[in-house]
């Protein structure tokens, strides 16, 4: 009994059975309603709100908040079945969009239901792996030859630039020297080209995916202007190992359950109705 007590809990269901006695005692016309117009919360209703204003404001409600918390679900309620009667739900796109999404909802949650075991996963693995795969990742370093600066020049100064670092190492004082201030990094490490093309915009990344590791090579165009790049190292993509990736396989195999689900139960839904179109217009 003591611990009972103690439980937080079994404050929470006194405090709310005293609280419908309160709520229920003020009342007017407290005969018994009809069904239709009866509204029952229970103690799983209540242990919401008090569990939704503690997450807000990091304390339980007093009595008075308590009461106007019940009372807001009330009239959220009321306005809802009074709605419903006025048929304010009828040929509204936003209610239609709504419903319509939690269909949708419903249906993937089935195949969200169930915890799918290592076998399934690895098997759907096999089938799948190149979804998973690791692109190519560039280690490089550029120089950058600024069209505000030079103009229409840029380009043949890059072109001369590369002449004079034929054989150069990616670190020769040289190097510096010919180019332009860059405003943002000259070396750039452990890149895949997807990254590159946010950076510099994908004709870049494609043009130096094809470099060669181990030298001075250019022009390449960027969107900021003009570049010449020494590709450092490459480090091959390749396919993980199933258990690098589990996790990933386990969303993606959620993911790709929820949709097959869906796709079915719609299909299931679909075949229900007949679909009537206007005449073409003569």
């Amino acid at each position: 009994m003591k611990r009972l007590l103690r439980e937080p809990l079994f404050h929470f269901l006194v405090l709310g059975a005293l609280l419908f006695a309160v709520y229920y005692a003020i009342q007017p016309g407290r005969g018994e309603a009809p069904s239709s117009h009866r509204i029952e919360l229970t103690l799983e209703d209540l242990n919401q709100l008090n569990l939704y204003f503690q997450s807000q404001w990091r304390r339980p409600p007093t009595m008075e908040e308590f009461s106007r918390l019940v009372e807001s679900k009330v009239q959220e309620e009321i306005l809802y079945r009074e709605a419903l009667a006025m048929g304010l739900d009828k040929n509204d796109v936003i209610v239609k969009r709504r419903m319509a999404q939690k269909m949708q909802f419903l249906a993937e949650d089935v195949a969200a239901a169930r915890e799918p075991t290592t076998a399934e996963l690895k098997a759907w693995y096999e089938k799948n792996s190149a979804r998973f795969a690791r692109q190519n990742r560039l280690n490089l370093r550029h120089l950058y030859f600024s069209p505000d600066r030079r103009g229409a020049r840029a380009r043949a100064d890059a072109e001369r630039a590369l002449a004079r670092l034929a054989g150069q190492p990616q670190d020769s004082k040289l190097a510096g020297a010919l180019a332009d201030p860059f405003m943002f990094q000259d070396y750039y490490g452990d890149r895949t080209s997807e990254q590159l093309g946010k950076e510099f915009g994908p004709q870049f990344a494609q043009a130096v995916a094809q470099l060669k590791p181990g030298s001075w090579q250019g022009p390449v165009e960027s969107g900021y202007g003009w570049h010449l790049v020494f590709v450092d190292s490459v480090v091959p993509g390749r396919v993980p190992a199933f258990e690098e990736v589990e996790p990933e396989v386990k969303t993606a195999w959620l993911g790709d359950q929820k949709a097959q689900s869906w796709s079915k139960a719609y299909d299931d839904m679909r075949a229900k109705y007949t679909v009537l179109l206007p005449a073409p217009p003569k």
